[in-house]
């Protein structure tokens, strides 16, 4: 069994690796430069070790490893334009290196790109693949257009919340997984266990940024505090803080929400106090658990070898567990 950063030195020289010698070149060159920049590389990461629950052999997941990471990198490049944001990784964002039309055609490249290196998965196994990866890709689709619906409504539900970040983020995750099973050769169930423990890892892994967000160290967290307060982002902590709150708190949240001029500072320091006196971190961090308690169950039912499951239990809990 491959460890963690074994697997992760494997993917990060296969990604270095990746060549688009076609022309013209100003279509590749912004996948090239957002390929470079980095990121976790944990989802190709998580396809390994998953085929590798099943099968010494990872090679012949390689290459669909890649096509996640391929596909998940286009994702960000249009989840910037979308977002007009100006900084990825701490490096210019591809629309402000280039501009937004070279960002649209690029990105489109990439999901074809990431749709060949899927393709290049075991042929017996190729079907399931394939329908696996699109059933994703479509779902990340929905839920990137329910996250941006959400900007314009008040009137989101804790439910509705759980349901957009489970497409928008948890799917990918558990896609990841499932996809390296059924490569490695696993049982329709252990796929299926596989896949379950990414969704519920997923789900508490977005609602730890959620609380991060608000109680987190900045120097650990890697970005400034309190920015989904400042931008009004309906989050888990946001949903049940309207869930919660009694007339008084209700009538303060509404007037932060619709103030157009205030100070960064003041905001961030009125809505973290009210959802102190909600009870909203104890909340969060209660289901934060639960989510994660689940997916180790699911983990554990999985019929490999228990020394083998230990390291996606260590990246769960890496994950997981960052300072707050």
């Amino acid at each position: 069994m491959y460890s963690f950063k074994e697997t992760l030195n494997r993917i990060e020289n296969e990604v270095s690796q990746l060549r688009f010698s076609r022309h013209p070149q100003s279509l590749y060159a912004p996948i090239e430069y957002i390929l470079e920049i980095g990121g976790k590389r944990i989802r190709p990461a998580l396809t390994l070790l998953a085929c590798n629950l099943f099968d010494e052999d990872v090679d012949k997941a390689i290459l669909p490893a890649l096509g996640i990471e391929v596909f998940h990198n286009f994702t960000l490049l249009h989840d910037d334009l979308m977002d007009q944001a100006d900084k990825r990784r701490n490096r210019p964002t591809v629309h402000k290196v280039w501009n937004a039309n070279t960002a649209i055609l690029s990105g489109d490249a990439m999901m074809i790109y990431a749709y060949q290196l899927i393709a290049e998965a075991p042929s017996k196994k190729l079907s399931e693949v394939i329908n696996l990866f699109s059933k994703t890709a479509l779902e990340i689709c929905e839920g990137q257009q329910l996250d941006m619906e959400f900007e314009t409504r008040d009137d989101v539900t804790v439910a509705e919340y759980i349901e957009m970040i489970r497409l928008k983020t948890a799917v990918l995750l558990a896609c990841s997984l499932k996809l390296g099973a059924i490569i490695g050769g696993a049982s329709e169930k252990d796929a299926s266990l596989l896949y379950d423990f990414g969704i519920q890892i997923g789900l508490a892994f977005q609602l730890q940024d959620d609380l991060l967000d608000v109680y987190g160290n900045p120097e650990t967290f890697g970005k400034n505090i309190g920015g989904d307060i400042l931008c009004n982002k309906k989050t888990f902590l946001l949903t049940n803080a309207y869930k919660l709150a009694n007339t008084n708190q209700l009538d303060e949240l509404n007037r932060w929400m619709n103030s157009r001029e205030f100070i960064a500072s003041e905001k961030i320091s009125a809505i973290t106090q009210l959802y102190d006196k909600m009870g909203i971190r104890k909340l969060t961090e209660e289901k934060i658990q639960d989510f994660f308690a689940k997916g180790m169950e699911a983990l554990e039912s999985i019929s490999a070898e228990s020394s083998k499951k230990v390291i996606l239990k260590e990246v769960a809990n890496n994950l997981m567990f960052r300072e707050v």
